[in-house]
């Protein structure tokens, strides 16, 4: 790192200054490896303690990640527009790029015929809303979550999931405080708890959900708040099962001290059941994005919870961004009314379910353990991520690092089987197979 880029500053913000803009320049790269603090301070001529408070202040901004023996490291996906921030070797010439964990574009329903219809009956241009959910809007979202089983009273939109997330965590954490989070989890999510200054708390993940011991051991290690993926879990595809479900209920009964969510980003494209831990905790938030379904570009999710903490989340939208598009509410009501794309969205389903199945099928019958239990991802534990990452790059094959997504989990791949199709599964499978020795089938140490 030292022979690329010189960090420089003789305070910390100064020394904290030179760091992002090495990170913002591409002069440090994701995973690069700081000086350690008496060696900086050496070269720097200030003391330890001004070194110590200029990385504290990167932690606290989610710029770098203290990882004890590994030392201070600039992390995969740091907060920052960078000028080039490539996080993967991009595929080769004529490679299939399974790592980018999006939904398939030919199965998503296409929505210029509903925008035209709602450019026909929009009316006149409107001011500023005067509600930030439209009524026909909010009832149509409490139908749908009531049939899974989650009140919903109270309802507010966001600008997708982790938007939706961002603010409960703004509205009710405060930087230093710690956050239970599945470990193999959602990389995004990861990143942001890093950005907000909070301390993630990995839970252990099976193909039923978040571990009921690992929940625990998180409640005990002082986590505020919990965030659990119902279905559909990026990158391991789990689903929260009945029992565990009810396991989790149980244990998080009365816990006031403790904000618990849930994301249910895949909702109908899940293929399994609901089972949601919707009130189980006097603060609570429920939040459904709509653009694996219906498409990554329309940015909403509904929000649902008790009282006061949809409360929070609906001040905090006022005093910023306002409210969502009334324009994007209404397209996504003319999509939820719409029985053409009701069924579209069903088959993309059973579609997305022979692709993964068959997957974890043919590797299972070549003895790789793999899991996918819903949603469009595979999680394949190996033993070297890199090697596995790269060999399959050589054959054809780009896949995500399980890096972006581990706490402490043991290492993996993340395969996205959205762009696949079944005549690629075998030859996949075998690719896969020469490259990656069978592995534990549990998705942690």
């Amino acid at each position: 790192m030292a022979a690329r880029y010189q960090i420089a500053g003789s305070s910390s913000a100064e020394i904290s200054a030179s760091v992002e803009t090495g990170i913002r320049t591409g002069a440090l790269a994701p995973g690069d490896a700081l000086p350690a603090v008496r060696a900086l301070a050496a070269a720097l001529a200030v003391s330890p303690a001004t070194v110590a408070k200029a990385y504290q202040e990167l932690r606290q901004r989610g710029l770098v990640a203290t990882a004890g023996r590994h030392g201070t490291r600039v992390r995969p996906r740091p907060p920052v527009a960078t000028r080039r921030a490539a996080l993967m070797p991009p595929p080769l010439p004529g490679a299939r790029d399974l790592s980018a964990g999006q939904p398939d574009s030919r199965l998503l329903p296409p929505l210029g015929p509903h925008l035209a219809l709602l450019a026909a009956e929009i009316g006149a241009p409107s001011g500023y809303a005067a509600t930030p959910v439209l009524p026909a809007l909010a009832a149509a979202a409490r139908d749908r979550l009531a049939a899974d089983g989650v009140p919903a009273e109270e309802i507010t939109v966001t600008g997708g999931a982790l938007d939706g997330i961002e603010r409960l965590l703004a509205a009710h954490l405060r930087p230093g405080d710690a956050v239970a989070v599945e470990d193999p989890g959602w990389a995004n999510l990861l990143d942001l708890i890093a950005a907000l200054g909070l301390r993630p708390i990995g839970v252990p993940v099976d193909d039923e959900g978040p571990s009921e011991p690992g929940v625990r051991a998180a409640l005990t290690a002082g986590a505020r708040a919990l965030v659990v993926t119902s279905r559909a879990q990026n990158p391991t595809g789990a689903a929260v099962s009945a029992e565990r479900a009810g396991a989790l209920r149980t244990l998080l009964a009365g816990r006031a001290d403790l904000l618990l969510i849930e994301d249910d980003h895949a909702a109908e494209l899940a293929g399994v059941p609901l089972h949601p831990l919707a009130g189980a905790t006097p603060a609570w938030a429920f939040v459904r994005s709509v653009s694996k379904p219906y498409g990554p570009d329309l940015r909403l999710a509904v929000l649902t919870g008790d009282e006061a903490t949809v409360a929070r989340v609906a001040g905090r939208a006022r005093v910023g961004a306002g409210w969502v598009s009334t324009v994007l509410q209404r397209l996504v009501l003319a999509l939820w009314q719409d029985p053409a794309t009701t069924d579209l969205v069903r088959r993309a389903g059973e579609s997305y379910e022979r692709r993964r199945d068959g997957l974890v099928a043919a590797l299972a019958a070549l003895g790789v353990a793999a899991h996918g239990r819903t949603g469009i991802n595979v999680w394949v534990p190996v033993p070297d991520e890199t090697l596995a990452v790269t060999a399959l790059r050589d054959a054809g094959w780009s896949v995500a690092p399980g890096a972006l997504h581990r706490i402490a989990a043991a290492p993996g791949v993340r395969i996205t089987v959205s762009s696949l199709d079944e005549a690629d599964l075998a030859p996949l499978a075998a690719a896969v197979a020469r490259v990656v020795r069978p592995a534990p089938a549990g998705f942690t140490a």
